[in-house]
């Protein structure tokens, strides 16, 4: 039996459709993946669905005692109450439910017949059940402490508490909204099996190909107005995808064709004066109707890094390094790590562990309380933040991008500020729009746009997939994966990671230390990781504070200067370092020319030995460079 109907439901906000006559089913143990482009009409979908949109057409129909929960996007701000009173809030539809039915049954009519079968229906449904019985048992399921306050918990935490209370209810069609976003793997990896585990049916709107592929049993996919509604996995649904619009293109085709050979018709007729066929006449123009009334299919976004000079080869080294707020557990202890130019490290944990304290570390932002950072020669850092701090919520989009000026330069070829946000699928009615009206997929691509409009050889891309429709991550994948600089990369999208990162620093609460693995999320689970040893507590919650972390006091130590011939030698280091690397370019580019193996062995030999030579005295010089700006600190 069908949970929920929908029959031909049709809404336009102004020229733009974004349901034409859209219809479907849904029925329980299916769970309903939906995606499309941002701003295609997922989240109005979801919102006629559960009553809250009316449709210009059409009609959403519920079966009989059947109940609608909804988990938005993001879930509102709430402070000074305790998780278990809001998780109790969720039954208020069963308490409004019951004295509905009360009241309606004391002044009974015959029209009421049709609401008392149906608030009865739902009524039955939770017979055998204390109310606050059920409220503990999900606070069981949930591991959440009834007694903690709301505003204690860490985003994913939160986002338990807010499932918790959508569920309470006891819903039988359940709609989420971007359920994975600000959720850490191993709470993600939790969300999977709830949802795979409820009695009736769920939509949800995601990006997160991995949960997709784990969680959906049908897809349904908005474009232009139109659904497309595909029974089968993710991998299938590519498929029906593909062949759709290749022969969508095809049938374009063939009509653009004949549109012309029409059009070139009655020219034709009118220069000749001939008697025209008025039936062909009628038919070019319901043909000239077809075609100015094609929507054509939301572009794709053109992503294009400018890399800048190339940096050293040594980028970062982190030596000892330790941090912890004040009054806390250490966030990072005796951390090592070298990073090269061209790497593309992930981070990997919970949320709270300390992933973005460790790259204000390394970037200089906040100093360890021991151990030293030091940077390569010649870096240009472009940050994205997670929290979209880098955007001025009151300015337009042209102003955020801009900075006061009318061009951006792109890997050496200015272009115009305007030209450059269409590249980013913002329209000319967007450019004067201010930042605090853009949706969290605009907001992502509009914080893209400026991060990419300047020079960087470093990227630190904090949760860049958040929000990000799936046709821009993976344009992002293919950018990043050309780009030729260092990138360091947070983010809980596990196929996003196992596609670009070389390898990857795991926050493994388990040994109680940050592992370093080759590759992946994948190649960490396929060498003994498992999902269960990224879990934090509970109650541990990153915050970068503002104030001065406390430092741990260190015995006085003399301070030693470097000499004057020592100065002049780190000095001319950075230039020396340059040179080395150019000749080990320009040899390693001779032995990977083709023509190199025709050579006589002797030469290949001597080739080799040189290459050889040149890597050694390239390490040579980047020890003495940290040897001598070690002593210049």
């Amino acid at each position: 039996m069908a949970l929920l109907t929908a029959q031909n439901l049709s809404l336009a906000f102004g020229w733009r459709p974004l349901l034409q006559e859209v219809s479907f089913s849904l029925e329980a143990g299916e769970r309903v993946a939906l995606l499309g482009r941002n701003g295609e009409g997922k989240s109005t979908l979801l919102n006629v669905i559960r009553g809250a949109q009316v449709p210009d057409e059409g009609v959403v129909q519920v079966a009989d005692g059947m109940s609608v929960a909804y988990l938005p996007q993001d879930p509102p701000t709430i402070t000074g109450v305790t998780v278990r009173a809001v998780v109790e809030g969720g039954l208020q539809s069963v308490v409004d439910d019951l004295a509905r039915y009360q009241a309606l049954m004391a002044d009974f009519r015959d029209e009421d017949g049709q609401e008392l079968a149906a608030l009865e229906a739902r009524i039955n449904a939770n017979e055998g059940w204390q109310l606050q019985s059920r409220v503990e048992d999900l606070l069981r399921r949930f591991e959440l402490e009834g007694e903690q306050p709301i505003e204690s918990l860490s985003g994913g935490w939160k986002r338990r508490v807010w499932l918790a209370r959508v569920l309470v209810s006891r819903p039988q069609v359940l709609l989420l909204d971007e359920p994975t976003n600000h959720l850490d793997l191993s709470a993600i990896a939790w969300l999977e099996g709830v949802l795979n585990e409820f009695a009736g049916a769920v939509i949800f709107v995601t990006h997160d190909r991995a949960f997709m592929r784990n969680v959906a049993n049908r897809i349904w996919s908005l474009d232009r107005g139109e659904l497309l509604d595909v029974k089968s996995t993710y991998q299938r649904f590519l498929q029906t995808q593909a062949e759709l619009l290749h022969a969508q293109a095809l049938a374009q085709a063939k009509f653009d064709k004949k549109l012309a050979e029409e059009e070139k018709w009655i020219r034709q007729g009118i220069k000749a004066r001939r008697t025209r066929n008025e039936g062909r006449v009628r038919a070019l123009k319901e043909m000239r109707k077809a075609h100015a009334a094609r929507l054509a299919q939301q572009g794709k976004a053109v992503l294009r890094l400018d890399g800048g000079e190339r940096s050293g080869k040594l980028v970062i080294v982190a030596e000892g390094v330790s941090f912890a707020h004040e009054g806390a557990v250490h966030l990072i202890k005796n951390f090592n790590a070298i990073i090269e130019r061209g790497e593309k490290i992930g981070l990997i944990g919970a949320n709270g562990v300390g992933k973005t304290t460790l790259l204000n570390v390394l970037l200089g932002k906040i100093p360890p309380q021991e151990g030293q950072v030091k940077h390569g020669t010649k870096l240009e850092i472009a940050y994205f933040d997670q929290l979209r701090a880098a955007l001025d919520e009151s300015q337009t989009l042209r102003e955020n991008l801009g900075e006061g000026k009318d061009y951006v330069e792109i890997n050496g070829q200015r272009k115009h500020v305007v030209a450059y946000l269409q590249d980013f699928l913002f329209p000319p009615e967007r450019w004067q729009t201010p930042v605090s009206a853009l949706s969290g997929g605009e907001r992502a691509r509009l914080l893209l746009a400026k991060l990419f409009a300047r020079p960087a050889n470093v990227l630190v891309l904090d949760e860049p997939t958040n929000d990000l429709d799936v046709e821009t991550l993976e344009l992002l994948e293919e950018v990043l994966l050309e780009y030729q600089g260092t990138v360091l990369i947070v983010s809980h999208d596990r196929q996003f990671l196992d596609a670009i990162v070389t390898r990857s620093w795991v926050f493994n609460q388990a040994l109680g230390k940050i592992e370093e693995v080759v590759g992946g999320f994948e190649d960490w689970i396929n060498q003994g990781g498992a999902i269960e040893q990224l879990e934090a507590p509970k109650a541990q919650v990153e915050k970068i504070k503002e104030e001065k972390p406390a430092v741990k006091e260190k015995s006085p130590t003399k301070s030693v200067k470097l000499s004057y011939k020592h100065q002049r030698e780190l000095e001319q280091l950075p230039a020396k370092i340059e040179q080395a690397e150019q000749v080990l370019e320009r040899l390693t580019l001779v032995i990977q020319d083709e023509a190199f193996y025709q050579r006589e062995h002797t030469e290949q030999a001597q080739a080799l030995a040189e290459l050889e030579q040149a890597q050694a005295q390239l390490d040579e010089l980047l020890m003495r460079w940290m040897e001598l700006e070690e002593g210049a600190d």
